[in-house]
């Protein structure tokens, strides 16, 4: 830890990274890739490919941080152990940002696989800079200051950004100007990249320990194993929908498929985290810390409707609505916009409501109150009754991210927290995967099978989501807190 005195501006520097990558994955999940992904495979198509590449590229990017966040550790050069990736991870991230705005030139799934590798190699770029990013507050500020400038992180990272999406770029990819909004965000980026080279860093200067593959070889093996549950899940979904798609009724089809795809989320949630936790800390630590598997599965539940819903805004608000691809960005944007700020709003006093009411009952509220605002998604007669189910599930997400964490934190040995509290990455990741590859075949089989209701099947993919909400309360009554008694030491 460096000996120094903070200025206001360290605020800025150090964190302002964490601007350029939520700019980065808000323009890119709710907006560009939708509009790209439809123009090339087309209406019936459009969510299953969607699920393709957000579950290859989220994949892509649990790995990539890992490894990238290792080789900074133990970085010796003189700029700094982070700087030199982070540039380097941003510059990667301009070339693959232009690659994808070219293959709007392309058509077909020629253009779907340019565009797929782009967006997995724009993953291993972005995740560079990101892990280097994650030290920064670690390598260079106090104990005593990391709740400041962690708050700072948090303005920066969620609201921030999302407003400046939809007030900076959405616009212009509403007006059909992609490169515009693509050379806006490139802007973003390389200003948030110029601060932060201001950080004061100084180079590690005892030389690095050999390098230890072991934890970057289980995180492969358990994202291996996470992502063929993944798989496997998927194509019994949709092997599901083949059999009945010869169905009259319209109840019948809503009701098979939403309990197959319900079903099949909710195996892949608590399979994939068995299955990971396992390969991560072994047998015997996940049968003595089993609050922590059910902590996880926990989180992966709410989770995967928190950030599946995002990737199928504007396919939503187009069936929902009868509004066109481009017509439909403006309000997708606005509708993320809604969700960051009452994210900030909530997580600010939800930790002092958790140490009144209690930390389980808080995790309990926010997945009721996330189904509540996904109803009101569903029941929306207009546009703005979609915003007031947007700001409520923000507040469910804000909710849960602060408390679900504090009660973590609580569930793990004290000397391994690292070890254990890193799986967590799982749920981040997974969460994506889960909800749009599983749950694209479905809205795409309501497009083909009964096209006279258009929107049917995102319909039904929201309603999936709103359960999961309901059902991320069940894990928890699996969790055991520590007593004083008994404190997790490891």
């Amino acid at each position: 830890m460096q000996d120094r005195k903070f200025k206001w501006y360290d605020y800025l520097t150090i964190n302002i990274y964490y601007l350029a990558l939520t700019m980065l994955s808000q323009t890119l999940v709710p907006l560009v890739l939708p509009l790209l992904v439809q123009d090339f495979v087309g209406e019936a198509q459009k969510a299953t490919y969607i699920g393709i590449i957000r579950l290859w590229g989220l994949m892509v990017a649990l790995l990539a941080q890992a490894f990238w966040g290792m080789l900074s550790d133990r970085s010796t050069l003189r700029w700094g152990r982070r700087r030199p990736f982070i540039l380097g991870g941003t510059l990667g991230d301009f070339v693959f940002i232009v690659g994808i705005g070219l293959t709007a030139g392309l058509s077909g799934l020629s253009g779907f696989w340019v565009l797929f590798a782009c967006y997995l190699l724009l993953q291993v770029c972005t995740n560079a800079a990101h892990g280097a990013t994650q030290g920064l507050i670690p390598d260079l500020v106090p104990e005593s200051l990391r709740g400041r400038f962690s708050g700072i992180k948090a303005i920066l990272e969620v609201p921030l950004p999302v407003i400046l999406v939809s007030f900076a770029i959405a616009g212009f990819i509403k007006g059909g100007n992609l490169w515009l909004g693509l050379f806006t965000l490139m802007g973003f980026m390389a200003l948030s990249t110029a601060l932060t080279m201001l950080v004061r860093e100084e180079p590690l200067r005892e030389t690095p320990s050999p390098l230890n593959w072991e934890p970057l070889v289980r995180l492969l093996a358990m994202t291996a194993v996470f992502t063929l549950v993944i798989l496997g899940l998927g194509m019994l979904t949709r092997w599901i929908g083949a059999a009945i798609a010869g169905m009259q009724s319209v109840v019948s089809l809503g009701l098979v498929m939403g309990v197959a795809g319900l079903l099949a989320m909710a195996v892949a949630v608590a399979l994939g985290v068995w299955l990971s936790v396992r390969i991560c800390i072994g047998a015997k630590d996940q049968q003595n810390y089993r609050s922590f598997t059910w902590w996880v599965i926990n989180r992966l539940a709410f989770l995967v409707p928190a950030f599946s819903l995002s990737g199928f805004a504007l396919y939503f608000l187009q069936g929902r609505l009868g509004l066109t691809a481009e017509a439909a960005t403006g309000p997708a944007a606005q509708m993320m916009m809604f969700v960051g700020v009452f994210v900030l709003l909530s997580a600010l006093p939800s930790g002092w409501l958790s140490d009144r009411f209690g930390r389980k009952r808080m995790v309990a509220l926010s997945g009721l109150i996330g189904g509540l605002g996904t109803l009101v998604l569903l029941l929306a007669p207009n546009l703005t009754v979609i915003y007031i189910g947007a700001c409520i599930i923000g507040l469910a997400t804000g909710i849960f991210y602060t408390v679900n964490w504090a009660l973590g934190t609580s569930l793990v040995p004290d000397r391994e927290a690292g070890r254990f509290l890193g799986i967590s990455n799982l749920a981040g990741a997974g969460a994506g995967a889960i909800g749009t590859y599983i749950g694209g075949p479905i809205a795409d089989f309501f497009t083909v099978n009964v096209p006279q209701m258009p929107g049917l099947g995102y319909i039904i993919v929201f309603a999936i989501y709103g359960v999961l909400f309901l059902l991320s309360m069940i894990p928890l009554s699996k969790v055991e807190l520590p007593t004083a008694a008994t404190p997790i030491s490891g």
